[in-house]
C-alpha cells in the first residue's frame, strides 16, 4: 500500500491498522437514520475529511434549508443539492451526508455510483420517529401529522435506498459501533478502502 492518503488508524479494539480511502463514501438514507453522527464518527476513524451536503448548499445560499425550501421551493433546493453533490464528489476522498431526498434523483444516484460508494443507513419508521420528533429543522415533517409524513416518505424512499452499493442496519448499538459496522462494509470493496486488516 502507497500513496500519500496511507493513514496508520486504529480500530474499535485500539488495534493499529492501515487504510486509504480511494473514494468518497455518500451516506443515505432517511432524516433521523443517522448519516451526520455515524458519517462524523466514520471520518474520524478513518482520518479523512467530513462533509455535509445540506450544510454546504446552506453555506453556497447563505440561508438556511428550510428558507429555501420556503423562499424557492423544492424543486430549486433538488436542483442545488445535485450542483453541490457534483462538486464534492470530484475533490478529495471524504465521508459525505446528504439529505433525505438526495438519492431520490436518478443523476444523483448515477453521479454516486460512478464517482464514490453510497452506505443506507437502514432504519425503521420507530427509530426515525424517535429521533426527529422533537426536531423543528425538517421543512418536510412540517404537516399536520408529521409521524404519518415520516411513515410515507419511508415507504416511498426505501425502494429507492435499496438501491445503495452498500447496506448498514441503524439502530442498535453506539454511534461508534454502527461507523465500525459501515467501516467493515467498505472494507469488503477494496476499490473504496484499501486496508491492511
Amino acid at each position: 500500500m502507497s500513496g500519500a492518503e496511507v493513514r496508520r488508524l486504529r480500530d474499535g479494539d485500539g488495534q493499529e491498522f492501515m487504510a486509504r480511502l480511494k473514494k468518497t463514501v455518500v451516506m443515505v438514507g432517511m432524516m433521523g437514520a443517522g448519516k451526520t453522527a455515524v458519517g462524523t464518527a466514520l471520518a474520524r476513524a478513518l482520518a479523512v475529511p467530513f462533509l455535509d451536503s445540506d450544510e454546504e448548499i446552506e453555506r453556497a445560499a447563505n440561508r438556511t434549508i428550510a428558507e429555501i425550501f420556503a423562499r424557492d421551493g423544492e424543486p430549486f433546493f433538488r436542483e442545488k443539492e445535485s450542483q453541490v453533490l457534483s462538486r464534492l464528489l470530484k475533490g478529495t476522498p471524504c465521508v459525505l451526508s446528504t439529505g433525505g431526498g438526495a438519492f431520490m434523483s436518478e443523476a444523483n444516484r448515477r453521479m454516486i455510483r460512478e464517482q464514490g460508494v453510497s452506505v443506507w443507513l437502514k432504519a425503521d419508521l420507530e427509530v426515525l420517529w424517535q429521533r426527529v420528533r422533537h426536531k423543528a429543522t425538517r421543512p418536510l415533517l412540517r404537516t399536520p401529522n408529521p409521524r404519518e409524513t415520516l411513515r410515507a416518505l419511508l415507504e416511498a424512499r426505501d425502494p429507492v435506498y435499496a438501491q445503495a452499493d452498500l447496506v448498514v442496519e441503524s439502530g442498535e448499538g453506539t454511534v461508534e459501533q454502527m461507523a465500525v459496522r459501515v467501516r467493515e462494509a467498505l472494507a469488503t470493496r477494496p476499490d473504496v478502502l484499501e486496508t491492511d486488516g
